[in-house]
């Protein structure tokens, strides 16, 4: 018993330890992070104040030209102003007659009535500069929110017990791919026979994992998780009461298989997608990894024994290429500055 306890205190000791240095890193991540959104902030009021200063000084040109095009007006008027005067008085009928025309004729001048300069400042740059600065702090915590996801990555295999007839694992088991010719893979009580559906190799019962799949190119795919327990014979209904807590896409839209099911339509559709679940929560959240935004989330569950990564594929117009699991399990990946699936594929 005093070994036991001996031990059990070591082991409080090392979890502070590790509580601590994972409270430094996380506090490193914390400054850094508001250090870049103060950084953004500062550089969003620089440029705004120099904006209103050029504005300042455009309005103040302007101003110059128009009072020098005024004062030139001015002095053409004082001048015609004066001949009339001294015209006025002359008793040369015949002079009077001959300088008329040109004495007489209009001056080109502007109606000044419709011309101003507006003192009030442009409302519409403040707003497009806040616009593109809430555009921009979305994005880094969008960005910080899915770095922190892949804290919990984990390395995916589809399990080859699982995966149904129609379905074949190339490139190196972390492809995934509909063939229209059925293997001939013993029928086991694991195996799907009918759906087209595989689980990933190792279930979780506890804490947090994430993972990523490409699906860009694929023209109908399900994916999410699944509780160890689900029928895999026969047709499948998709949804939290049978254990599965999944998307799909059929055509141009998406599904969150809820209850009930949850249709959207998405702007752009997406390449990457992100699985994190957090067990003792009950959330399974997907999220669109090229834009680092959310899509959707199954909260307030109540998960029972082992969860499982599930992938499902067809292609019912023999064109639709293959889905892949993406390996954040066994590396540390720096975000890029900009996103596109060439970028994440390295």
């Amino acid at each position: 018993m005093i070994q036991d306890r001996m031990k059990n205190i070591l082991q409080i000791q090392h979890s502070v330890e590790l509580r601590k240095r994972n409270t430094e890193e996380e506090k490193s991540s914390s400054v850094e992070l508001f250090t870049d959104l103060i950084r953004s902030i500062e550089r969003c009021q620089s440029e705004q104040l120099k904006m209103m200063e050029e504005q300042q000084k455009a309005a103040e040109k302007q101003a110059e030209v128009l009072i020098k095009e005024l004062e030139q007006e001015i002095t053409e008027l004082k001048r015609r102003n004066t001949e009339l005067e001294q015209l006025s008085h002359t008793d040369d009928h015949l002079k009077l007659l001959q300088i008329y025309p040109s004495i007489c004729s209009p001056i080109s001048t502007k109606k000044w009535t419709e011309i101003n300069i507006d003192a009030r400042m442009n409302v519409h740059t403040l707003n497009k500069a806040l616009i593109q600065l809430k555009g921009t702090l979305d994005g880094k915590l969008r960005r910080t929110v899915l770095k922190t996801l892949r804290q919990y990555g984990v390395t995916v295999f589809p399990d080859e017990d699982t995966v149904n007839p129609n379905l074949s694992l190339p490139d190196y088991r972390q492809g995934i791919e509909y063939s229209h010719v059925r293997s001939n893979r013993p029928d086991i009580p694991k195996r799907f026979d009918k759906c087209p559906y595989v689980l990933g190799e190792e279930g979780y019962n506890s804490g947090r994992f994430y993972y990523e799949m490409k699906v860009y190119g694929c023209v109908e795919w399900d994916f999410g998780v699944a509780r160890e327990s689900i029928n895999r014979k026969g047709q499948i209904t998709l949804s939290p009461e049978n254990g599965f807590w999944t998307m799909i896409h059929r055509e141009n839209a998406h599904v969150a298989c809820d209850n009930p099911k949850i249709s959207f339509y998405l702007s752009v559709k997406p390449e990457v997608i992100g699985v994190f679940v957090d067990y003792e929560e009950g959330l399974v959240s997907f999220y669109d990894v090229v834009s680092c935004s959310h899509i959707y989330s199954f909260t307030g569950q109540t998960f029972r024994g082992k969860l499982f990564p599930i992938f499902g594929h067809n292609d019912k117009d023999k064109n639709s290429g293959p889905m892949y699991i993406y390996d954040i399990g066994s590396y540390v990946y720096e975000w890029p500055t900009q996103y596109n699936i060439h970028q994440l594929e390295k």
